[in-house]
């Protein structure tokens, strides 16, 4: 029976749990080891079909770990959790020599993972990268990364944890998989402080030392193996230790649902987006204007996103470029720029990327029409006549100049030409709507006066607004 002997370094780390955290892993455990016993027999027809690519070459409990997982996780993500827990060396034993998992390794890979500090993953993670541990090439830092950031997406939607998005009302997460494992394999620093780049990156060889580094300062890589194990493993998932970083992960979707739009996000941009908002509006948005939904008119996208509280601007161009900017305050139309540092831009595609204020002015934001001395149209960054992000009032013109760089955020040019043409456009409210706000546009001038109403229907009038009304928004959430 494995895992019988319990190791000093076992106990230390099992203490790192809570009693009913312990249970939860216990009964994870007993759960693989009797399916790769006589209980597994049950399951095996059923793994078979699917497991032959690695019946040669893995273990009993390996075999079990993918049965119990193989719909929440991909399987190359499986295999890399195996070698993970195959990486764990115990004090006095041999166990390179056999393919089966110890209690005690699956414990420690349990602690280290979860509760431990950098030093205590980076060794896991080096063996989960590539089961010679390190130096490890970028190519093979960027597969990892990939293959993880694909099972975060995966195990979020096949456990209904994506809280109102889906993969049906978002784009195509495969591209948006590639641009954020390249966003964060750029913060890969050697130890003289460069950044290798491109086909430099993927050829260069990185140690411990650097990966360690890598995975300090890029808390993506952390808690996207969190995910992965509470919720491929279905283990600690719904235990109260979980930190913001994982509530509040996906936020919650509000104003799609049912509407037949595929939003211009995919999910990995809106983790990483998300990422970057102050952290007391990381848990909702709402949508509040799709150029799809309320048409291709400036005074339309005015009226849904004035005075509605800080918001998320998205746009495709002409060429499939996606970017846009987060604005922290509510929108006004006035002849000033507006906001806060707190604003900044973005890239989703070709490359993801988000760019924040550099001190050098305070053009966070803008936004007028109607006016004949001043610009109209919406703008971030930079200057009149040179956004680093302009939607002209003339709706579908707009232009993101930026050479080399735009002088609020140092971003580079957005869009695939400097004057581009506005294909779609969405803008998402984010955190608590404020109260200022209210239900203002939820009613027509005939909800306000009863007796008009009353006076058009004894006319045999309809009411020809009733088919602009936005849908109420329900109370619950949208999952």
């Amino acid at each position: 029976k494995m895992g019988n002997a319990e190791s000093n370094a076992y106990q230390n780390h099992l203490s790192r749990f809570l009693p009913e955290e312990q249970s939860d892993i216990d009964g994870l455990f007993d759960t693989l080891s009797g399916l790769s016993g006589s209980a597994g027999a049950k399951n095996a027809k059923a793994a078979k079909k699917t497991l032959l690519f690695i019946c040669k070459m893995c273990s009993l409990l390996f075999l079990s770990l993918q049965a119990h997982t193989r719909e929440p996780l991909p399987e190359p993500m499986t295999a890399r959790l195996y070698s993970g827990m195959k990486s764990i060396d115990l004090p006095g034993k041999s166990s390179g020599l056999s393919e089966q998992i110890a209690k005690e390794q699956f414990v420690i890979f349990m602690s280290n993972l979860l509760k431990g500090n950098a030093d205590e993953k980076i060794s896991i993670i080096m063996r989960m990268i590539a089961k010679t541990g390190g130096p490890l090439k970028g190519k093979q830092i960027q597969e990892f990364t990939e293959d993880l950031i694909t099972s975060v997406v995966h195990v979020l939607s096949y456990r209904k944890e994506l809280k109102g998005w889906s993969l049906e009302n978002t784009r195509d997460s495969s591209s948006g998989v590639k641009a954020l494992a390249s966003e964060l394999l750029s913060e890969l620093k050697l130890p003289d402080g460069t950044k290798p780049v491109g086909s430099q990156l993927l050829e260069t060889n990185f140690d411990r030392s650097v990966i360690e580094d890598w995975v300090y300062r890029v808390p993506q890589i952390s808690v996207f193996l969190s995910v992965v194990i509470r919720q491929g493993l279905h283990v600690l998932h719904s235990l109260p230790d979980q930190t913001n970083d994982i509530l509040n992960l996906v936020p919650h979707c509000k104003g799609i649902k049912g509407r037949g739009v595929v939003s211009l996000f995919d999910i990995p941009a809106i983790i990483y987006i998300n990422s970057h908002l102050p952290a007391e509006m990381q848990h909702k948005w709402q949508l509040l204007f799709s150029s799809r939904l309320h048409g291709e008119s400036f005074s339309q996208l005015c009226a849904h996103i004035v005075n509605k509280g800080p918001c998320i601007v998205i746009i495709r161009d002409l060429d499939g470029f996606l970017f846009g900017g987060f604005a922290s305050h509510s929108w006004e139309v006035k002849p000033q720029f507006q906001g806060d540092n707190r604003c900044f831009l973005f890239s989703v595609f070709p490359t993801l990327a988000v760019y924040t204020y550099t001190g050098y002015n305070d053009h966070y934001m803008y936004l007028n029409h109607g006016q004949q001395t001043m610009p109209n149209g919406l703008g971030m960054g930079g200057q009149h006549g040179y956004f680093g992000l302009w939607i002209d009032s003339d709706y579908g013109k707009g232009h993101s100049k930026a050479k080399p760089r735009c002088t609020t955020y140092n971003s580079p040019q957005l869009s695939a030409k400097e004057d581009f043409t506005l294909v779609a456009m969405e803008v998402w409210a984010v955190g608590d709507t404020p109260e200022s706000a209210g239900k203002k546009g939820k009613k027509s001038i005939l909800d306000v006066d009863p007796q008009a109403q009353a006076l058009l229907e004894m006319a045999g009038k309809s009411r020809q607004s009733e088919g602009l009304r936005e849908p109420m928004e329900e109370e619950e959430d949208d999952d």
